[in-house]
């Protein structure tokens, strides 16, 4: 009786391990199931709401391209690393990494090399001496340049067009900026031109307060909230690196008594997610900058399957331009709620 117990308990163990959703690879040049490469995925973190619709735009790109193992590298470099590790030892034929810390592209791109295991990056721009380390490293993402410059375009529009919106009548656009995490590319580049459109427009500024909310739709609020008490009605518009600091901030205003009667303040983010694109139907939000999640996670699967079948990719073999060999250029777009549908 017992030895038949024994037997039972041994045919289940097999049973739930044969069921496992680890998708482990099967050695260098191994396929998954399906015939396809195996891909190891590491996004800097799950919970931040952009990374999510690119991750699902992967998941949904990915069908007949690739098998792909996507895991969270909790918005912590060492995390990521041990990821990386991870997926070297299991012989995936390729890689996409979302670094935590762009800096730190160049250690993933030696093991990767090491191990002969193309890596493709993705939204976090590595420097440029690391993407030039191997000739099997690519990048997908969008110049973060070119969002700053259209978050600054949307408050010259509304700016010119709202003469109210110079509440002391001095001429001079008084503004606060909510920046993602110091050091940041995006962040920096997007802080950087945004102000530098709205004084290319023709209009004085005055920065009344500028600080990181890391990206975080709390910390935004808690942000905004300070910029309240410190300068309440001297503001004049609200600048955020991206949506989910955008609609923090809106929050904090909407306590204070915005968005109510005339009490109005123009607030951009960058990113247009779903949580943005709702508050530009309510009218909150000003204007956001489409970030395209659904091509970067398209072009980002198109570019792994490609090298994990030992291919060079192309326009032909991908569906995406490269720049230079190796980058893919995802274009932004200005979102208003006039052309809210073309986000959605």
């Amino acid at each position: 009786m017992r030895k038949w117990m024994y037997a039972a308990l041994a045919g289940a163990v097999l049973l739930t391990a044969g069921c496992s959703s680890d998708t482990g690879g099967k050695g260098q040049g191994a396929s998954g199931g399906d015939g396809t490469p195996k891909v190891g995925v590491a996004i800097y973190k799950y919970d931040d709401t952009f990374m999510t619709g690119v991750r699902n735009a992967m998941q949904s790109a990915a069908g007949g391209k690739a098998t792909l193992d996507i895991v969270d590298s909790q918005n912590s470099q060492p995390t990521q690393n041990e990821k990386v590790d991870l997926f070297i030892s299991k012989k995936y034929n390729a890689m996409a990494i979302n670094a935590v810390d762009r800096t730190a592209a160049g250690v993933i791109i030696d093991k990767a090399q090491a191990a002969n295991i193309p890596v493709v990056f993705l939204n976090r721009e590595p420097m440029a001496e690391d993407m030039n380390k191997w000739d099997k490293v690519y990048y997908v993402g969008a110049k973060a340049e070119e969002s700053g410059t259209i978050s600054g375009q949307l408050i010259v529009d509304y700016w010119k067009s709202h003469p109210e919106a110079d509440k002391n009548g001095d001429g001079k656009l008084q503004y606060v900026l909510l920046r993602g995490e110091p050091g940041h590319q995006d962040a920096e580049l997007r802080s950087k031109f945004s102000i530098q459109a709205i004084k290319d427009a023709g209009i004085e500024v005055e920065a009344l307060a500028d600080d990181t909310a890391m990206w975080d739709r709390v910390k935004g609020q808690e942000k905004m909230q300070a910029f309240l008490a410190a300068h309440g009605d001297k503001i004049e518009a609200v600048l955020a690196n991206n949506d989910d600091m955008a609609l923090g901030a809106i929050e904090a205003l909407k306590a204070a008594g915005y968005f109510t009667g005339d009490k109005f303040i123009p607030v951009v983010g960058v990113d247009a997610t779903a949580p943005a694109i709702q508050a530009l139907q309510d009218g909150t939000l000003l204007g956001t900058v489409l970030n395209d999640a659904k091509n970067q996670g398209a072009a980002t699967v198109a570019l792994a399957s490609v090298l994990g079948k030992g291919e060079t990719p192309s326009k032909e073999n991908t569906g995406y331009d490269l720049i230079d060999g190796k980058y893919v250029w995802i274009a932004y777009k200005k979102i208003t709620k006039d052309n809210v549908s073309e986000a959605q």
